[in-house]
């Protein structure tokens, strides 16, 4: 009898559940947060009936409880090609370009996920990828060194790499093989409470920026934090400190709206952890790093590129208002008025990307008579329904916040605008995947689809062309 195959959608859950379990240990409150989350949810559902609907006709509710995203940062360019092919055996691809230089922050990053509605629908997971972007280290004795450190290290096992193999010449694993390279590829993420480095190299590193010190300190990317999605994410920043979490000072993203819009997002602070520091001497000395935290994000829908380029000029006049913390949402509640903030507006204005189908009373209409000849009456007739498609990327400036908030608020370096989409996606090894296309991709065939079951297939094909 032949070996069970394990589809690519499993393989993610099983390793998106490993590290949920494995980071629970490694950070106790990342437990506390998850029942928070889970305890907002429920009460969110049970107000909001409409919400409900329209979660489970999008197939997201039953996603809902597992989903999460995880953020990895790698130090050089072969680590993120392996990276690539060890995503791929779990259905992950890359999708965007993040350059995170002009915010302070020297990284340029990628997020592997599913990308088709099927997998989207089985597990969500999503990994958030930074590459350090080491040519923006000025002091070039510096440079070389991390760049000599970063060369001794290998971040796969030997086993987990051989998986990949295996999986892109047989196009499968088996079940076995499956769990196997789950538990192989998990010892990449896990943390170590011992660096690679003196602690006066780390000192240095530290100096130049503190997330340069978090890559070259260590022998592998830990897991810096997972990230579960809430339906309320005020409640969860109010709800936080009552259970013995700091939260940061603002949600990252757009302000609290009727229709939620992109991503908006928070975390508690980087925990302080300790850490031994090995010594030329071949001793170790006590230290102490700070990286890892907990993150929760509420998801809305994504934004076609008129709706995107509205966002983030609002979004820039808030921040070259220069509000305080204290102040920052009052502004970014008066700046947004300028965004509607009604489903029906957004979708006419063309602002947002919808997936569409036919309700059961269009399907039963049209058996007795012609539809009607446009996509506006279908819609206004009821015969065609259309839901907002969830956002499953990222936002660099969001990114760069919360970075910044757990770095350390002192340190603002700018790096003066030197992405470089062509050098990071040379070291992929691929190019990343359009969102916006994958997006309008999926719009486009749900309308197909719903004008085929109302029986207009020749109104899909205009729709379409």
């Amino acid at each position: 009898m032949p070996a069970l195959r394990a589809d690519a959608d499993e393989i993610r859950t099983l390793f998106s559940r490993a590290m949920s379990d494995m980071y629970r240990v490694e950070v106790p409150q990342y437990g506390t947060l998850m029942e928070l989350v889970d305890d907002t949810n429920r009460e969110t559902l049970r107000q909001h009936e409409e919400l409900r609907a329209s979660l489970e006709r999008s197939d997201e509710l039953e996603r809902l409880n597992v989903e999460r995203h995880g953020a990895i940062r790698l130090g050089r360019a072969d680590e993120l090609f392996d990276m690539r092919r060890v995503f791929a055996v779990m259905g992950m691809h890359p999708v965007g370009y993040y350059d995170l230089s002009v915010a302070g922050v020297p990284v340029h990053a990628t997020a592997f996920r599913p990308i088709d509605d099927a997998a989207l629908r089985r597990n969500p997971f999503r990994v958030f990828t930074s590459l350090l972007r080491l040519d923006l280290i000025e002091d070039e004795t510096l440079r070389a060194q991390a760049e000599r450190i970063l060369g001794e290290r290998r971040i796969f096992t030997p086993r987990a790499l051989e998986f990949v193999s295996i999986f892109e010449t047989e196009g499968h694993l088996t079940a076995a093989q499956a769990e196997e390279f789950v538990r192989e590829a998990l010892d990449t993420f896990r943390w170590h409470s011992e660096a690679t480095v003196s602690l006066e190299v780390y000192k240095r590193l530290h100096d130049a920026h503190r997330l340069i010190a978090d890559v070259v300190s260590f022998r592998g990317p830990h897991i810096n934090h997972l990230t579960p999605r809430t339906l309320d994410i005020d409640a969860v920043q109010a709800g936080m400190p009552r259970r013995g979490i700091a939260p940061k000072a603002v949600i990252e993203g757009p302000p609290r709206r009727d229709c939620p819009i992109l991503l908006r997002q928070t975390s508690f602070k980087a925990l302080e952890e300790p850490i031994l520091f090995r010594q030329t001497n071949a001793t170790n000395v006590a230290g102490t790093h700070t990286a890892r935290f907990g993150e929760i994000e509420q998801r809305g829908v994504a934004l076609t590129p008129k709706g995107r380029e509205l966002y983030d000029r609002l979004l820039a006049s808030v921040r070259q208002a220069g509000a305080t913390a204290r102040d920052y949402d009052t502004e970014l509640a008066e700046r947004f008025k300028a965004f509607p903030d009604d489903w029906s507006e957004l979708h006419a204005r063309g602002l947002a990307f919808f997936r569409y189908s036919a309700t059961p009373a269009g399907i039963e209409a049209c058996k007795r008579h012609a539809p009607p000849s446009s996509l506006d009456d279908l819609v206004s007739a009821g015969f065609l329904r259309y839901d907002p498609i969830v956002y499953e990327d990222f936002l660099p400036v969001s990114a760069a916040g919360i970075f910044q908030s757990n770095l350390g608020t002192d340190q603002q370096q700018n790096y003066a605008a030197r992405s470089n989409r062509a050098a990071f996606e040379a070291a992929l090894g691929a190019k990343v995947h359009d969102e916006m296309k994958l997006y309008a991709q999926t719009e486009r065939d749900s309308l197909e689809q719903a004008l085929v079951q109302l029986g207009s297939p020749h109104l899909a094909r205009r729709a379409m062309a």
